[in-house]
């Protein structure tokens, strides 16, 4: 009888953890679908179509080569993907913000769908390895996807000020920079990623981090 630690057990893990984090992308989805269909925004459609990837994604991405044990990676993983449900559409709505929160998040979706599409069944939830990415967006920065989340985050505070909002935009942020450098720690092994480092020198920003 297979330990534990075996093949098989790795493999029940390794589909449920798919199976868990494609039910959470299908939530913000319908979260998504809904914002389109009380709004009618170009935005919610963008959004609910790239959780649904993500929902594929989920369902079809690469097994790791090597993924942290660490419980705080885990730990920040989660509160970057999740801490989103906490924003609420309340609070001041400025003519400014609206419109400028607008085109933040259209430049953050353009990003982001760019970034999957170059991240391909790569696609990961806690600091792991499925292999080193370095063209389409990750020719420009190593952290493309984090690097979206920045305006989309932003544009939508910008629509709906409050302070709740200004502090989950924050506690996210958090969540995302650790989520980057834990990656980042754990592909240092590798001199493949050693050289990517050295040819991409920007992590979020180009000119900036």
């Amino acid at each position: 009888m297979p330990g534990i630690g075996s093949i098989p057990d790795r493999r029940i893990v390794r589909v449920g953890a798919n199976l868990v984090g494609a039910v959470g992308a299908a939530l913000f989805a319908r979260a998504g679908l809904e914002h389109f269909r009380s709004t009618h925004s170009l935005i919610g459609a963008g959004l609910f179509a790239v959780q649904m990837w993500i929902v594929v994604a989920y369902l079809i991405r690469r097994p790791a080569l090597v993924v942290s044990q660490r419980t705080r990676d885990w730990l920040l993983a989660f509160g970057g993907t999740f801490a989103g449900v906490l924003y609420r559409p309340t609070g001041a709505h400025p003519g400014w913000g609206v419109v400028s929160g607008f085109a933040l998040q259209s430049v953050g979706l353009i990003i982001c769908v760019v970034a999957f599409l170059s991240l391909g069944r790569s696609f990961g939830f806690a600091a792991a390895d499925r292999g080193l990415k370095s063209h389409g967006a990750y020719a420009v920065v190593r952290h493309p996807i984090y690097a979206s989340y920045l305006p989309l985050q932003l544009g939508y505070v910008m629509q709906s000020l409050s302070v709740r909002n200004v502090l989950v935009m924050c506690l996210v942020f958090f969540c995302d920079i650790g989520r980057l450098l834990a990656e980042e720690r754990l592909l240092l092994t590798s001199t493949t990623y050693d050289a990517y480092r050295t040819h991409v020198r920007w992590r979020l920003v180009p000119g900036l981090w």
